[in-house]
């Protein structure tokens, strides 16, 4: 599939939006840096400045962005319509919990629960727009809504880690979440790829024309002479050596880099922990967005197999 980078902006961002503001609302409830009113009120705001980037640059994907309004009427039928309401339901818990914490500085514990939820719900419904697909093997899977649910804890943890040690709030927790986080996520990104690279798809010219019982089944000529719109967003091809550099990257850069970063905060004074925290965030960025664009660009639509693809 065609990777558009406002997709795939779209989902990495809105996810360690969702994920940061779990993180803010999990802390308060358990009481830890509840009176530090600058760390709870720049994490809802960084948060929801995250979803709300993705959400605008989602539209940037679509041919009409001012009928986007109409997606959410859908909700009964459509993820995609379901993943806007819950996009726009949970900033109103978010924004009273933030409102609760600056100006009575007290805490929510209502709001605070429903803002996990509907960040959990959300990006659940992100990931379900994808895995919903039939035509698609790579996205219609058991693994496909546990590794955005586990990437945006993780991402989420980074940018956690960042603004507590910038505010001199540190402590052993974040770093161990975010290397949990961080291992599980590879551990699933790995299985993944397996997954991709040894499962044989059901998908075969044979059994999408029901011509197999004849034998093997082979084009003769292709529906198009040039290049359409189907082949450009469905018929998008990574080579497989520059897959594998990109699967590497994912791994060192978005994984085992700010793992590593994260568990030497621990170590050093403030400044560093602060500095490590933030080269841990962006080498994390870079990962993550490798990972998502891998996502669309390895991801095949049964509609190749009448452009000659062998299996999708």
């Amino acid at each position: 599939m065609h990777p558009a980078l406002s997709i795939v902006f779209f989902t990495t961002a809105s996810g360690a939006g969702y994920g940061l503001l779990v993180l803010v609302a999990w802390a308060a409830l358990i009481g830890h840096h509840a009176p530090q009113t600058y760390f709870g009120i720049t994490g809802i705001a960084v948060g929801l400045g995250l979803v709300g980037a993705g959400l605008l640059s989602s539209l940037g994907h679509l041919g009409h962005p001012e009928r986007a309004w109409r997606a959410l009427t859908q909700w009964r039928s459509s993820w995609l319509s379901r993943e806007g309401v819950m996009a726009l339901l949970t900033f109103l818990p978010a924004l009273f919990f933030a409102w609760r914490w600056v100006v009575a500085d007290q805490i929510a514990s209502l709001a605070a629960w429903l803002t996990i939820l509907g960040a959990a719900l959300t990006t659940i419904c992100t990931a379900m727009i994808y895995a919903s697909l039939k035509p698609v093997r790579a996205w219609r899977n058991l693994w496909t809504v546990p590794i955005y649910l586990v990437l945006a804890l993780y991402t989420g943890g980074l940018l956690t880690g960042l603004l507590l040690n910038a505010y001199g709030l540190r402590g052993p927790f974040i770093p161990f979440f975010v290397s949990i986080a961080g291992i599980l996520g590879a551990v699933l990104k790995i299985g993944y790829w397996a997954f991709l690279d040894g499962g044989r798809s059901s998908s075969t010219p044979e059994n999408a024309t029901g011509l197999g019982a004849i034998g093997k089944v082979k084009m003769l000529d292709p529906p198009n002479t040039e290049a359409n719109y189907l082949l450009k967003e469905m018929g998008y091809r990574v080579a497989r050596k520059h897959a594998g550099r990109l699967r590497l990257i994912v791994l060192v850069l978005g994984f085992a880099v700010p793992i590593g970063l994260s568990v030497l905060t621990l170590y050093v004074g403030a400044v560093a922990a602060t500095l490590f925290s933030l080269i841990a965030v962006v080498s994390g960025a870079i990962g993550i967005l490798a990972e998502r664009w891998l996502f669309f660009a390895e991801a095949k639509h049964t509609v190749t197999l009448y452009y000659g693809a062998s299996r999708a």
